[in-house]
């Protein structure tokens, strides 16, 4: 017979478990996750007190020299190889280092669509120390040339799919911007060409010297956002942001034996800092697809024996949309990375596609505050507790919509919402958690600050999200706030498209704001406008406007006309009530249209058609 300390300690044992499992459920969830961002910040911090920063892109140079003919990037069925590809970005470095076209600190604008390339020319200019600036291929004319003046390059490099785009702007751009094409030959005036060149470059490494960075807070990437300002912004991408980024597939529990399938694009940061660099932390190989497409997507995933894939909540839903076919769960699929994915559809995609662990989180690019959901727990962006919010500092704070501003106290300070209610998500800024903000223009930076938030001196990043913290600290993203929205997994100004609408010469004002549309990710873009004096509304040249302004995510596909322009107390255009009313006919009486492609042009929105959207049967 057990003596009875023996037995007594066995009770207690099973007791402590069970008052863990019943007060504490996800105790050694959160301690496991814990740890990994300790480990991982000691590492950081032991090689910035040695004085010796080393870069995403010093760690591909040793995976190279480690492990040389190990795939890294598979694209088109042609494999490269680590090597491989540091060989042929070696040969861009010394293009531009014997044209003397760029010195350390340089910028360097990208213009180019998913493609081995897009990375060799990245690492390539970014081993002469170079800032490289990831265009938006989508953006177009005004749009595309902001953003260019914005992060203000030295050199212009496109893809030679991308001729046609820069042969619209090449007339207004500035004439001290170099500007080379991927290809051996161009007629275009004053282009210079890259292709040609690179087949008798060395693949020699150019001097360390010039890719060694002093300070992990110095600036590596610009990637462009749509934010409340309007037009995109060039968010400043730092060492440590894309040193903490490319941790995010080995915490979610990725390895070096995993194959990781890359369809957002690059100019992205889940594609390039989360997919690209992630895949460089683990030493792991990475299939590059051009463009998105739901019908190839499991056909690749077998084909290439992946094992990691990337996602937005639309990718999953079109996914789920795509008809039923036999063998759908025979694939090695364990892990999907990302964020935005509903909750009805995540359970529809683990249901049709099998057991693969769903890593949803949450982060800005240019913000300085992440949540990642380690649990699986569906719905959620992630989890919070008293120790991480000690390492990550940040708040839930109240909203007025009406007014849209947060809501201060008689003495001036926020005030933080209950677990259940929702608030807005703000971060505090430290020297620990920096905010890296917007290059050019000061005023981007300090419009997404808020200052003197509960006490005098603290400053908070603006996330622009609202959010929800539940009784057990899992956090729900609910949604956007103010002037921008999100459509098709990209975000979309309000005051970018207003402007592009306002320049047709019979509006007079346009008022964009966002919609929810039934089973889909997001809001779609609607815009409320009226008529300038004696003027009638052209349907197809406002259809010819947006279509050739505006890329095709940020196009409003409902518009509504009014005889007048609702405005808030403090004169701005009052969103509120339109956004209640949605396209809902029954509650509007003013004309309202959609945007019918096939047709090219706004076309009256009839009862059938209301139907048809409401019910799926038109594919928006």
């Amino acid at each position: 017979m057990l003596p009875y300390w023996v037995t007594g300690a066995a009770a207690g044992i099973v007791s402590l478990h069970l008052i863990q499992k019943l007060l504490f459920p996800y105790f050694w969830h959160d301690l496991k996750y814990l740890l990994k961002v300790i480990k991982y910040g000691l590492t950081m911090e032991i090689y910035r007190l040695r004085g010796k920063i080393f870069t995403v892109l010093d760690r591909f140079v040793k995976q190279a020299e480690r492990q040389p003919h190990k795939p890294f990037i598979v694209y088109e069925g042609d494999v490269h190889t680590y090597q491989d590809v540091d060989r042929r970005s070696n040969r861009v470095a010394q293009v531009f280092l014997q044209q003397g076209a760029l010195k350390k600190g340089d910028t360097v604008a990208l213009l180019m669509s998913n493609e081995p390339d897009f990375i060799h020319v990245w690492f390539g200019v970014a081993k002469l120390g170079c800032v490289v600036a990831f265009l938006n291929f989508n953006v177009r004319s005004r749009s595309l040339l902001h953003s260019i003046r914005n992060c203000e390059p030295k050199i212009l490099i496109v893809g030679a799919d991308m001729l046609g785009t820069l042969e619209e702007i090449l007339p207004s751009l500035q004439k001290d911007i170099g500007v080379w094409v991927m290809t051996k030959d161009c007629t275009l005036p004053s282009v210079n060409t890259l292709l040609d060149k690179l087949e008798t470059a060395s693949e020699d490494c150019v001097p360390v010297n010039l890719r060694s960075a002093n300070n992990l807070k110095s600036s590596v990437l610009y990637i462009f956002t749509s934010g409340t300002t309007g037009l995109p912004k060039a968010a400043v991408i730092s060492h440590l942001q894309i040193l903490k980024g490319a941790a995010g597939l080995w915490a979610f529990g990725a390895t070096a034996d995993d194959t990781v399938y890359i369809t957002l694009p690059l100019y992205h940061s889940a594609a390039s800092v989360l997919g690209i660099a992630g895949c460089i932390k683990l030493g792991a190989t990475c299939v590059l697809r051009k463009k998105f497409s739901a019908s190839q997507f499991w056909s690749d995933c077998k084909k290439y024996n992946v094992t990691v894939i990337q996602y937005i909540g639309e990718l999953c839903r079109y996914l789920c949309n795509q008809p039923v076919k036999e063998g759908e769960k025979d694939h090695k699929v364990r892990l999907a990375v990302g964020n935005g994915v509903r909750s009805d559809v995540w359970r529809e995609f683990l249901g049709r596609f099998g057991d693969i662990k769903m890593c949803e989180f949450y982060g800005a690019t240019e913000g300085n505050i992440s949540f990642m959901n380690h649990t699986g727990k569906i719905g959620s962006v992630g989890r919070t507790n008293f120790f991480y919010k000690l390492f990550f500092p940040f708040d839930l704070i109240k909203y007025d919509f009406k007014k849209d501003e947060p809501i201060r106290n008689r003495h001036g300070w926020c005030e933080k919402v209950k677990k259940g209610e929702a608030g807005l998500l703000i971060s505090k800024v430290n020297a620990k958690n920096p905010f890296f903000g917007y290059a050019g223009s000061k005023k981007h930076t300090e419009k997404k600050l808020l200052c003197e938030v509960f006490k005098k001196g603290d400053i908070y990043f603006n996330t622009g999200d609202l959010m929800v913290q539940d009784q057990e600290n899992f956090l729900y993203f609910l949604d956007r706030i103010g002037d921008t929205y999100r459509w098709k997994g990209e975000n979309v100004a309000t005051t970018e498209v207003s402007d592009v609408i306002g320049m047709l010469d019979f509006i007079q004002e346009a008022n964009v704001y966002g919609v929810p549309v039934p089973d889909h990710e997001g809001k779609v873009g609607m815009v409320s406008v009226t008529l300038k004096p004696n003027k009638s509304l052209d349907l197809e040249q406002m259809y010819e406007q947006v279509v050739t302004y505006l890329p095709g995510y940020a196009c409003p596909l409902f518009l509504r006309l009014q005889e007048t322009m609702e405005m808030t107390g403090t004169f701005k255009q009052q969103k509120f009530r339109l956004v209640r009313e949605g396209f809902n006919l029954s509650a509007i009486t003013d004309p309202l249209y959609f945007l019918y492609s096939s047709k090219k042009s706004y076309v009256p929105l009839t009862k059938e058609l209301h139907d048809k959207i409401l019910s799926g049967q038109l594919k928006l």
